[in-house]
């Protein structure tokens, strides 16, 4: 039996990153569905805007240097929503600032990974976590609102 496809918000605003990651997903064993937002204000809307899909996703991968708003004001609203508070959060970003880790963890996320630079390295590093956090971890069933 096929297992029912995973739904990833993927917050990334470098055009670049954003088909890395997806062409990494694209080649893990897990089936996936993901969304995209560009910047901070587009996930907000994605996830509490007047348009948003009441299924939340299984997965948020989260830029923190975004424009409009910035990923660590994403990361806050997600947590101080209750629909949103268990949201798996994956801090995936180029920054290594220990600023930047201790306030992700602070804010809630569930695991942050600076991206390598190196393009084999962020392709099995973006397929690892895919399969970890879609497959591995245990989470509440999603509820719609």
């Amino acid at each position: 039996m096929a297992s029912e496809p995973k739904t990833i918000l993927l917050v990334e605003d470098n055009a670049d990153d954003e088909q890395l990651t997806l062409r990494a997903m694209r080649q893990s064993d897990v089936p996936n569905i993901i969304r995209v937002a560009r910047d901070g204000a587009e996930a907000l809307d994605h996830l509490f805007g007047p348009t948003a899909n009441p299924r939340l996703p299984d997965l948020v991968l989260l830029d923190l240097k975004l424009p409009k708003v910035s990923g660590l004001e994403v990361l806050h609203r997600i947590r101080l929503e209750e629909k949103t508070r268990t949201l798996p959060i994956v801090v995936l970003t180029s920054s290594d600032e220990e600023k930047d880790i201790i306030e992700s963890y602070n804010l809630g996320a569930n695991s942050y990974i600076r991206k390598p630079v190196d393009f084999d390295e962020f392709i099995d590093a973006v397929r690892q976590l895919g399969l970890y956090w879609l497959t591995m971890n245990r989470t509440q069933r999603s509820k719609t609102f």
